[in-house]
């Protein structure tokens, strides 16, 4: 059965960078572009993973966007994230352009149980999988499920992401592509301006009266900017 529905412009809109995805999800300098856009090594050329081929293009979308963020969750294993380019192109054809952007092959029974089936087709390492069958459940893996509680889902757009949590011990930051641009954000003010204000001199009191803000949401766009630089250090 194919949930294939209308195409959803939020997640056509096209807001990012290569570099952006990177250093928002975690990713290594110029990971994005190799999911996106493919790569050659030692004379062989590797398709994309998370595009049906080569756009040339180098903006990113938002469903592109949350796509890599599933990427990511699998991104420190041994495994070649390349290697799960089968599984998607066949979740494509189901569940449409951004299959991974949807609800229903992680939320709902029968796209969990169409996602173990798809696996099991093309050979899918366990360590790549989304879904697993246990005690005759077809559950999330560890990493789907990381995911999938950093996810927003709004019906109104076919049930697909609306909006992503980039750190989990932030809950307050956002990403949201209809508003400040994508970028992590709190109560719509983005953590990079509060954190460059408090780096100037704000002091946090200050911060939260000028952009009606609590002082924990201040507190967190701050803690966000410095875990997000740590990463980008590490």
């Amino acid at each position: 059965m194919s949930y294939t529905t209308s195409r959803d412009l939020t997640l056509d809109r096209a807001i990012y960078s290569y570099a952006d995805v990177d250093r928002l999800v975690g990713l290594r300098a110029g990971t994005a572009s190799r999911w996106l856009e493919g790569y050659e090594r030692q004379g062989r050329f590797y398709d994309p993973v998370l595009r049906p081929e080569p756009t040339g293009s180098d903006v990113v979308t938002w469903g592109e966007m949350v796509e890599a963020r599933l990427l990511a969750e699998f991104r420190d294993l041994t495994v070649p994230v390349q290697r799960m380019r089968p599984a998607i192109v066949k979740l494509r054809a189901e569940f449409g352009r951004y299959p991974l952007a949807h609800a229903r092959p992680l939320l709902d029974v029968e796209g969990r149980e169409l996602v173990q089936v798809v696996q099991q087709e093309v050979g899918l390492a366990r360590d790549l999988q989304l879904v697993v069958v246990r005690d005759g459940q077809f559950v999330l893996t560890d990493a789907a499920q990381r995911f999938s509680s950093a996810v927003d889902y709004v019906e109104y757009a076919g049930n697909v992401a609306g909006l992503i949590r980039p750190e989990q011990r932030t809950p307050d930051v956002v990403m949201d592509p209809l508003r400040t641009f994508g970028q992590p954000a709190v109560r719509n003010v983005r953590t990079e301006a509060l954190a460059e204000d408090y780096r100037a001199g704000t002091s946090r009191d200050d911060l939260a009266d000028l952009y009606d803000l609590t002082l924990e949401q201040v507190d967190e766009a701050i803690r966000f900017e410095l875990i997000a630089s740590a990463q980008r250090a590490a």
